[in-house]
């Protein structure tokens, strides 16, 4: 895996958890806004909002640089839209990543012909 492609999928790890937090803060404003006075929904949509753009302009980095299959590329972008998706994500991405550095450490030690 090169630098580029490791850094795409870095930046999209390390956006999934904020993203997934910002939309569970969003979904307690919602209810909170209309069971009580207090209402966030306008401040917690906008970091979402951002947060979520985030997400797909590094998910679509991320599927150009590995060349995920359909299935994988579509997962990722579901993880996206569900309220606690972005913490599986975030685990995955992370698996994915140690598994490519494990291969790549066994490759240059010539362990493997992977």
């Amino acid at each position: 895996m090169d630098i580029k492609t490791a850094t795409a999928l870095r930046r999209l790890r390390l956006v999934s958890a904020p993203e997934a937090v910002s939309f569970l803060l969003l979904l307690v404003c919602s209810v909170l806004k209309r069971t009580t006075d207090f209402n966030a929904v306008p401040v917690m949509g906008s970091i979402h909002g951002v947060l979520f753009i985030l997400y797909v302009l590094f998910w679509a980095d991320a599927w150009n640089r590995t060349k995920w299959p359909l299935k994988t590329a579509a997962l990722y972008f579901v993880l996206s839209v569900l309220p606690t998706g972005g913490f599986f994500a975030e685990r995955k991405l992370k698996r994915e990543a140690e598994d490519a550095v494990i291969a790549s450490r066994a490759r240059r030690e010539g362990i493997v012909n992977a």
